[in-house]
């Protein structure tokens, strides 16, 4: 997957595997001119499962609304106060 941003900078978000013997190789055709670059990398494992389990428990944060009215006439009200 790659993100192009307007300052002729790339960003580059890709899966790939380290070697047995413990090394990364990374061999990426750019659309950038010949120079000098810096280069930021953040190496994040991935699980076998593939996905990777939340640390969090929003549970005791869960809760329910009810709304009685008419939230179309509420937000055209709203609206009209500005």
């Amino acid at each position: 997957m790659r993100f192009t941003n307007y300052l002729a900078m790339e960003i580059l978000k890709l899966t790939t595997k380290i070697d047995e013997s413990g090394y990364l190789n990374l061999n990426i055709p750019t659309q950038l001119a010949a120079g000098d670059v810096n280069i930021v990398v953040v190496l994040n494992p991935v699980s076998s499962e593939g996905k990777q389990q939340p640390n969090y428990d929003f549970s005791d944060l869960v809760g329910r609304l009810t709304w009685r009215g008419d939230a179309v006439g509420v937000q055209r009200n709203l609206r009209d106060e500005w």
